[in-house]
């Protein structure tokens, strides 16, 4: 969630002139102005300028402006953004505030653990001694699910890897081109398989692979970041999207080609 007034250090400042106006009233000193917000007055007369242009100040004479009602509007809606901006973040803190893992072994409450990622979920573990620890909420047995709290550190957690298998398309021989040898071995090497593409359905199917095929770019960032590897059959023309999420994401990945050599 991102608000327009967030989005640039000008509308910021340009929210925090307009309340300044607002609250010490239209003869403000733009130096006080200045003062206040940390800035240099001929940035302060900039933005004033700025604001008047775009109708949300009127200039009643030399250094002294009132909000239009534009002006007036545009401040509530930039408070209604951030109130409900800063409803959203305690949302996100009072979350994570207790986090939710799976149990390695059987644990008691109140228990301190350490924390790990183990095929890309997360683990408590007994024990102290870890790059993140934190208090079991309840007791919980072997492979259930339990709260922790009082969590600190990091989690240690290296990105996966994507293997991107280019499957020519039906024009160029679709699933005949694969080299399915070469196909299996990836198959095997990586965590999760994926298909992009009614020609990757096919190869994957004919080496009895277990495989998604829907939400497929999505499950390959999630699963990458969470740390698993990834092989994802894709056909030539699903080949530019993923690979430019990919790069977005910070993604590694190989590009292996079809071959029937």
């Amino acid at each position: 969630m991102m608000i327009e007034v967030l989005r640039s250090k000008n509308q910021t400042t340009k929210l925090q002139i307009l309340v300044e106006i607002a609250d010490k009233g239209p003869d403000i000193q733009q130096r006080e102005i200045a003062k206040e917000l940390d800035i240099t007055p001929q940035a302060v007369s900039d933005y004033i300028a700025q604001m008047v242009n775009e109708d949300l100040l009127l200039a009643l004479g030399r250094s002294s402006y009132r909000l239009t009602n534009e002006g007036v509007n545009w401040v509530i809606k930039s408070l209604k953004e951030l109130n409900a901006y800063n409803q959203y973040i305690q949302k996100a803190v009072n979350n994570i505030s207790i986090c939710a893992a799976l149990a390695e072994v059987d644990l008691a409450q109140n228990q301190q653990i350490s924390l790990k990622m183990k095929n890309g979920l997360l683990y408590a573990s007994s024990g102290e001694t870890g790059a993140a620890t934190g208090f079991t909420v309840s007791a919980a047995k072997a492979g259930e699910d339990i709260g922790i709290s009082g969590i600190e550190g990091i989690v240690p957690l290296e990105a996966g890897e994507v293997v991107i298998f280019k499957i020519a398309d039906i024009s160029r021989g679709g699933s005949r081109k694969v080299n399915y040898e070469t196909l299996k071995k990836y198959a095997q090497e990586n965590d999760i398989i994926a298909g992009l593409g009614i020609e990757s359905y096919a190869a994957l199917s004919k080496i009895n692979a277990d495989y998604c095929r829907y939400g497929v770019v999505e499950a390959v960032v999630e699963a990458a970041k969470t740390g698993l590897n990834t092989l994802v059959c894709c056909v030539e023309g699903e080949l530019d999207g993923l690979v430019i999420r990919l790069e977005k994401e910070k993604i590694r990945y190989i590009l292996v080609a079809e071959s029937s050599l």
